[in-house]
C-alpha cells in the first residue's frame, strides 16, 4: 500500500488528524505523525536539539511517503516540508479550503507545477480526490 505523509502546521492539527486517520483507515502508511509531538498542549517548549531531532523525522517522513498532502495555511515547515517533496519528484495534494492558492497577490509559483493536485472545498472532498488517484 502507498505511503503518506501530511504537512501542515498546529494551527490545523485537527484537521491534519482527521486526514491521517482517514487515510490509515483506507490501508494507507503513515510515514510520521509530527501531530504527536503537540502533546495535547497548545504551546510546547522545545530545545535546538528536539527541533532537530523532530526536524530529522518529519524530513524522513517526507522523503518516505508516496506522496504528502499539504494542507494550507501552513507554515515555514509546511514549505520546507513541500519543497522536500518537490525535490524528490514527490505527488503533492495542496489543499486549500477557499482557493486563496488561486489568487494571483499571493501564491506560490511552486503551486502551480504539474506535479501539484490543488485540492478545494471540504476535507471530506480532498480524501475522495486523494483516495481516488493512482499516485504510484
Amino acid at each position: 500500500m502507498e505511503s503518506f505523509y501530511v504537512a501542515s502546521s498546529f494551527r490545523n492539527l485537527k484537521a491534519v488528524q482527521y486526514v491521517a486517520k482517514h487515510l490509515k483507515s483506507k490501508g494507507y502508511i503513515h510515514t510520521y505523525d509530527w501531530t504527536k509531538n503537540a502533546n495535547g498542549k497548545e504551546e510546547q517548549t522545545f530545545t535546538f536539539e528536539d527541533l532537530g531531532n523532530i526536524g530529522q523525522k518529519e524530513k524522513n517522513g517526507v522523503m518516505e511517503a508516496d506522496f504528502i498532502v499539504v494542507l494550507l495555511p501552513g507554515g515555514k515547515g509546511t514549505h520546507t516540508e513541500f519543497g522536500i517533496a518537490l525535490g524528490q519528484g514527490k505527488r503533492i495534494f495542496l489543499y486549500s479550503p477557499n482557493e486563496e492558492v488561486n489568487n494571483f497577490e499571493t501564491t506560490s509559483t511552486f503551486y502551480h507545477l504539474v506535479e501539484v493536485e490543488k485540492c478545494f472545498g471540504t476535507l471530506d472532498g480532498l480524501l475522495e480526490q486523494v483516495t481516488a488517484a493512482k499516485v504510484s
